[in-house]
Parts: structure tokens; C-alpha cells; sequence
């Protein structure tokens, strides 16, 4: 399907954020003038991420599981219940991925671009390369999803950027900001060039929405050391309620 030249140009300028918010997350305090303490606003920016997994990408699985029963030429069993299986696929693979991860730190001595390094950085690669081609190639290809879309993982990103930031030190710094940089602008140029069948953009959004429900759990809700529950609260309600009215 060829897009309009509006949404190559919305969705462009979104990709272009998400690569800035790796290439300057860093340096950058969005919401300042609300929250002083950074840590406030990566958990402030967590609690957004989360609302925007319950109140949207949930029921968007919904939308996605008949998208794919329609898009097939037979007949499905359990009427396409495949597509939560994928969410699960997701969410187990980048559980593996922090599992395997976490081993290979323990076995590497101070060596800040070894194999923990690399395989994070790979399969964030791909993670972001995916939700860019998919904030192209959506089920809902309007200008308010994609707003709405490029402001969650907007600040998902951030935290992103911050939790790899922290874990891998200058290795990301010179290297690892870079290429998920690149990941972002790329999986939006794949997604202008190539669009996929409605079935296959519906699996690969299932296994987007287990994977990000993954990484809130894991680098976004704040932890009991350096969180912010109020401001992790603030995020959650605020964003929430803006969906709300608009699901």
C-alpha cells in the first residue's frame, strides 16, 4: 500500500526524534521546567511508557488478532489466538535476552564492549529497528496515532537510553548510542520502501507489545534503590487519561 506524503513526513520527523533521543538523551532534561531531578523524569517518562502498554497496545492486540484472522485465506484455529501467543514469544525473548545478558557480565571482567555488550546493543538494534518500521507500517496509519505513538516511545527511548547508558558505560557513549541511532532512522526508510502483508505487520505487533511490556518491567519501572514513585505515578495517570478518551 503507498503511503500518503503526509505520513512519510510525520513519521519521519518522529524517527528523527528517536534517533536524537539516542544520539543527546544523555544531555538533554525534557520537562525540566516541571521536574528538576533527572531521575524524576526517566521515571515520570516510565510511567507514561507503561500507560501506553495497558491503556493502547493492549487493546490494540485485540485489533491485530482480527486483522490477522481477516488478512489469512483459511481458516484459523482458536480464531487467530496465535497473535497473544507471539506477545508471549516477545516478552520471553527479551527476557532471555536480559538473562543471557546478565551470565555473559558475569563472566567478563570490566570489559566494557564484550559479548554482554554487544548482544545488548544487538537486540536493541532490532527492537528499535522493528517499533520504527512499525510506526510506519501501523494497523492505525493516522496522524494522531502516530503522534500518539512517537510521544510514548519518544520517552520509552529515554529510558532506554538511560538504563544502557548506566549498565554499559562509555562502550555506549561511542558506540552503542550510534548505532541504535542509525537502527531508528533505518527501520523508517524500511518501512517507506517495503510494506509487509496485514498478517505479518499484525504478528510483528504482537511481538512488539510482549517485548515492550518486557523492558517496562524490567529497565523502566523504577526500582526500590533509585525510583520515583510519585513521579512514576504522575507519568502512568496523566498519559493514561490522555488515551483514555481517544482508545
Amino acid at each position: 500500500m503507498n503511503l500518503e506524503p503526509n505520513t512519510v513526513i510525520e513519521t519521519g520527523a518522529a524517527a528523527l526524534l528517536f534517533a536524537a533521543v539516542f544520539l543527546v538523551g544523555g544531555r538533554v532534561h525534557p520537562l525540566r521546567a516541571l521536574i528538576r531531578d533527572r531521575r524524576s523524569i526517566i521515571s515520570f517518562s516510565a510511567g507514561m511508557s507503561a500507560a501506553y502498554v495497558f491503556v493502547h497496545l493492549m487493546p490494540e492486540m485485540s485489533g491485530a488478532r482480527r486483522a490477522f484472522a481477516d488478512s489469512v485465506s483459511v481458516e484459523l484455529p482458536h480464531e487467530g489466538m496465535v497473535i497473544y501467543f507471539l506477545a508471549l514469544i516477545g516478552f520471553l525473548a527479551f527476557y532471555g535476552l536480559e538473562h543471557l545478558r546478565a551470565h555473559l557480565r558475569e563472566s567478563e571482567e570490566a570489559e566494557e564492549d564484550g559479548g554482554a555488550f554487544k548482544l545488548h546493543i544487538s537486540g536493541f538494534a532490532a527492537y528499535v529497528g522493528l517499533m520504527s518500521y512499525l510506526m510506519v507500517r501501523n494497523l492505525e496509519e493516522t496522524a494522531l496515532s502516530t503522534g500518539l505513538y512517537a510521544i510514548a516511545f519518544g520517552f520509552h527511548f529515554l529510558t532506554l537510553d538511560h538504563a544502557l547508558r548506566e549498565e554499559h558505560g562509555t562502550a555506549y557513549e561511542r558506540v552503542g548510542r550510534w548505532v541504535l541511532a542509525a537502527m531508528a532512522v533505518v527501520g523508517w526508510a524500511a518501512g517507506v520502501l517495503f510494506a509487509l502483508p496485514h498478517h505479518t505487520i499484525a504478528l510483528l505487533l504482537a511481538f512488539v507489545s510482549g517485548a515492550v511490556i518486557m523492558n517496562s518491567a524490567v529497565m523502566e519501572l523504577p526500582s526500590e534503590k533509585d525510583g520515583r514513585f510519585l513521579p512514576f505515578m504522575l507519568g502512568g495517570l496523566v498519559y493514561g487519561l490522555v488515551l483514555l478518551p481517544l482508545g
